[in-house]
């Protein structure tokens, strides 16, 4: 089950759906109706020197960005210029003697900060998908700065005062489906922002705003950096035995990179589990292995400890859900989403625990029985369930991982599995070019066309693992598609499969082909876009809505005629045997109770830190971690969480607080759908039509329901969700 970040809530700034909050003190300019530089010519940009790469939008197609010019001494010049350009543009509709409009206001909101937005997009990318030192130094120092910048829009009562004044009257405005949405959604975020606070209470939500956004990053960064620390050396390849040739080099060029001559180096995945876990024989190095991976983040043996940060973002969240009127930054968080309340959220949740833990007693006693088998005697423990569990999947099943792996090229898969299915359900085709500059050499650029021949936009594929990347997997822009700004889509898939060694084939894992499907549904949830408004473009949904159209793509990478079409041996170019192709598809629901528990417990725990209040943060994160496990009926001792709270990217840095419950939520409407155009078919033109049309093409430009409705004519129920998990 992969569980990929997907989008930057740092990305738009301003564009209201994300909210990121964030003054510009620092530039000595103050936004509440007054010495704000009024506005000379609706295009200043000029004011960058003319070698800047960010002054004029860029000349290469779809203005995608130029990154043969960009250098990183031009991001804070350009920021500078670019937040106070737009605090002079919101000055301007904010002074103006004419009565509100939708046009003078709202959509002149929405044609702001065209600069900010597009360096904004370059620079939330790198230091995604290309973090050097420098960007990490400018990334700390503007934290801070955005999060002014971004108060100093949302707590302008002038501004907020001609919003509130078209959504009081919008019924009698005459506005469109999507004109409606794009008000509604700019005048709750004044209001979530604390536009109708007193001038005390907005003093010190700008504080909270200011040092959560240094939190926030500082917790960023220090992952990208526990990942190295705590990243395994083996002495001898004997340690390594059970992994394959490909995976030994692998890890022996890694240690080679770090001066670590005759040595293997085991690196540890964003998640509490590791991919080699299944494979290692020798059980110390796995316990090694999972130890690393669990226990990071909590300053053992010296190392970085995320501890104080932790309780410290904990404090600040519910501090400020507090004075915004909620009784929990859980609260403040899923208003606005699906599930509206904590309550409805844990109550999903909740309802799966007793099947799910039945299902893991099962699973659990296969693995004892095996373990027995093997003629070992120790007890079940968290670094063995993987590596029995595949024994099991291999003696039942009759399928190995290393027998599966030679048929999962990744270059096949990419082009023969997700494009393949792209054009038979949508009609759209990726055709692969050189001529665009790229952040990285692992980067490559694809043209992406419709059936008729015209470019919807460009696809780039960013798939390979290394230092300077963060864990897991996500889809991002670099230009969001919108009618009022002419802009199509240029889009970004990043994932984190191991390199393999110089020579050596990508040879990936069933789990990793199922990422590229997921990663490319949230792809053409950018792509597809078809909307007039900046704001509900592409992925600017409810969070528990945004993995629906990525979950849903999952299921065709196991669908028979999709599989036979992509699985091929990577030598001989021979199809994957029936057997072995039906024994795989089958073994995808092996396991899945622990799949499911380690999920749940993650989800659960993220609600249970953001349900607290300010005068209930815990001071010692691993005994509430424990304690709340326990309390909701999820602490197995061989399944910890999928992530554990010192390391819990999500829910920390990565804008998924209180709303990890989301993949699962996506998934009863992914499973539904899926099972609805089965139903109907399947992968055929008119099904992926209908799926563009109701879904894709639509962002949040309505509500997700009716959307969903649209496409499916009911509401989803839990029966296919259960079935694509095999609890049912």
């Amino acid at each position: 089950m992969t569980m990929p970040l997907t989008w930057n809530d740092s990305q738009r700034l301003w564009k209201l759906t994300t909210a990121v909050v964030i003054g510009v003190s620092c530039f000595g300019i103050e936004f509440n109706g007054t010495n704000v530089a009024a506005v000379d010519t609706p295009n200043r940009v000029t004011a960058l020197p003319a070698d800047n790469p960010f002054a004029v939008p860029s000349s290469l197609p779809f203005h995608t960005p130029a990154f043969d010019k960009i250098r990183s001494e031009h991001f804070l010049p350009t920021y500078a210029f670019a937040m106070k350009q737009q605090l002079a543009e919101m000055k301007v509709i904010a002074s103006q003697t004419e009565s509100p409009t939708f046009k003078n206001t709202i959509e002149a909101m929405e044609r702001s900060g065209e600069l900010l937005t597009r360096v904004s997009n370059v620079f939330s990318n790198l230091t995604s998908a290309e973090k050097t030192k420098a960007l990490q130094q400018i990334e700390t120092e503007l934290a801070p700065q955005l999060a002014a910048h971004s108060d100093n829009i949302q707590l302008n009562r002038q501004l907020f005062q001609r919003v509130d004044k078209l959504w009081q009257g919008h019924e009698s405005l005459g506005l469109s489906e999507e004109q409606t949405e794009v008000l509604k959604k700019t005048y709750e975020n004044f209001v979530r922002a604390g536009a109708r606070l007193n001038d005390q209470d907005q003093v010190r939500i700008r504080s909270l705003n200011e040092q959560l956004s240094k939190l926030e990053t500082k917790f960023e960064e220090n992952l990208l950096e526990v990942a190295k620390e705590r990243a395994i050396v083996v002495a001898t390849v004997e340690e390594l035995d059970g992994l394959s040739a490909a995976e030994i080099a692998a890890a022996e060029q890694a240690a080679k990179s770090r001066g670590l001559e005759g040595k293997y180096l085991l690196q540890i995945s964003n998640t509490t589990r590791v991919p080699i876990l299944p494979s290692l024989k020798n059980r110390a190095v796995r316990q090694r292995v999972w130890e690393a991976s669990a226990y990071r983040g909590l300053g053992r043996d010296g190392g970085i400890d995320n501890r104080g940060l932790v309780l410290e973002i904990a404090q600040l969240r519910a501090e400020r859900a507090k004075i915004l009127g909620y009784e929990s930054h859980a609260a403040y968080k899923l208003q606005n989403q699906m599930a509206k309340t904590p309550a409805a959220a844990r109550k999903m949740l909740a309802n799966l625990v007793p099947g799910v833990l039945e299902r893991v007693k099962q699973e659990a006693g296969d693995l004892e029985a095996m373990i027995k088998e093997c003629g070992e005697q120790h007890a079940l423990a968290p670094w063995d369930w993987e590596y029995y569990s595949e024994k099991v999947r291999k003696a039942r099943f009759e399928v190995d991982e290393a027998a599966v792996r030679p048929y999962f090229e990744l270059d096949s898969v990419l082009k023969n599995g997700v494009f393949f299915t792209m054009n038979k359900l949508y009609g759209i085709s990726f055709k692969e070019r050189k001529d665009l500059p790229v952040y990285h050499n692992d980067v490559r650029v694809f043209d992406v066309l419709d059936q008729d021949g015209s470019q919807i936009g460009l696809f780039y594929a960013d798939y390979f693992k290394r230092d300077t990347k963060r864990g897991g997997a996500w889809m991002s822009s670099f230009v969001d598609q919108s009618g009022l700004l002419h802009e199509k889509p240029v889009i970004v898939n990043c994932l984190n499969i191991p390199r393999p060694a110089a020579g050596e084939p990508a040879l990936i894992s069933f789990d990793n082909v199922t990422t590229l499907f997921h990663e490319m549904g949230h792809a053409l949830h950018g792509l597809f876009s078809d909307v007039t408004y900046p704001t509900v473009a592409g992925t600017s949904t409810p969070r528990d809505f945004v993995e629906f159209p990525s979950t849903f793509e999952e299921d065709w990478a196991i669908q028979p005629e999709i599989l036979a079409n992509y699985a091929r041996h990577y030598q001989t170019g021979e199809p994957i045997p029936k057997a072995l192709l039906d024994n795989a598809i089958s073994a995808k629901k092996f396991n899945k109770g622990f799949e499911t528990l380690e999920y749940l417990s993650a989800a659960l725990l993220d609600l249970e830190w953001h349900t607290l209040t300010s005068d209930q943060i815990p001071s010692d994160i691993e005994k509430f971690e424990a304690e709340s496990l326990r309390k909701v009926g999820v602490d197995h001792p061989a399944i910890p969480p999928r992530y554990r709270t010192a390391y819990f990217a999500h829910i920390w840095s990565g804008g998924y607080s209180s709303s990890y419950y989301a993949y699962l939520w996506s998934e009863v409407l992914a499973a539904d759908a899926f099972a609805h155009m089965i139903a109907k078919g399947g992968c055929t033109p008119d099904n992926g039509a209908a799926f563009r049309k109701q879904i894709l093409s639509r962002g949040s430009s309505r509500d997700p329901m009716v959307s969903y409705k649209a496409f499916r004519g009911i509401e989803p129920t839990v029966d296919a969700l259960l079935i694509r998990r095999g609890l049912k």
